[in-house]
């Protein structure tokens, strides 16, 4: 089965063109999603988190303290990366074990902004990069998250992988700009993934 990775930068339209694959039959694996699932539920990564960032990791409940966490880490790359290297670890054996659930379908798509920070495209056969300029991605931001300001959206920006990178390093690219329709380039890849499987 052809394991398929979809990234690109916030507010390119990663969502929107799962959704088109989801409705063409693909499975597709959320891992921003997925990661917040595991935070909550995986018993060695709450225990992880408790070591490294203390009991106010979690609540008394057991809830991730998000706040919390987001507060120590936000400006912090050290600090940012220790808490990457506890969760994408146990993100992708997660998705491990969902592929495996999934392995009669003839491709499935995994989403993730940081596919090539936290390594996980290595786990994928063919990498999808969504773009959209500058200007389109900052337009629909301030639409979807209106509390959010431009610079706010930009420090969030300035924390990945640029998009040029993202392309430069995918198998293919689909167009989100406004200019290009989505349908067709989406058809034309699931047709494309359908054909072979890995």
């Amino acid at each position: 089965m052809l394991k398929v990775g979809i990234t690109g930068g916030i507010g390119v339209g990663k969502t929107v063109v799962c959704r088109m694959f989801e409705l063409l039959g693909a499975p597709v694996y959320d891992a921003d999603t997925r990661a917040k699932w595991v935070m909550h539920h995986d018993p060695v990564l709450k225990q992880e988190l408790t070591a490294a960032f203390g009991p106010e990791a979690y609540d008394a409940t057991g809830v991730l303290n998000r706040p919390f966490i987001s507060g120590i880490v936000f400006n912090n790359p050290e600090r940012l990366a220790q808490l990457n290297g506890l969760v994408h670890p146990r993100v992708r054996l997660d998705f491990e074990k969902w592929a495996a659930a999934h392995a009669a379908a003839p491709y499935l798509i995994k989403e993730a902004a940081l596919m090539y920070e936290s390594e996980s495209w290595r786990q994928m056969d063919e990498m999808i990069a969504v773009y959209a300029p500058l200007e389109v991605r900052l337009k629909r931001l301030q639409q979807r998250d209106p509390h959010r300001t431009e610079a706010d959206i930009k420090a969030i920006i300035s924390k990945q992988l640029t998009e040029e990178e993202k392309m430069a390093r995918a198998n293919h690219i689909i167009y989100n700009d406004e200019q290009h329709l989505l349908i067709p380039q989406v058809l034309a890849l699931h047709q494309q993934f359908c054909s072979r499987k890995a």
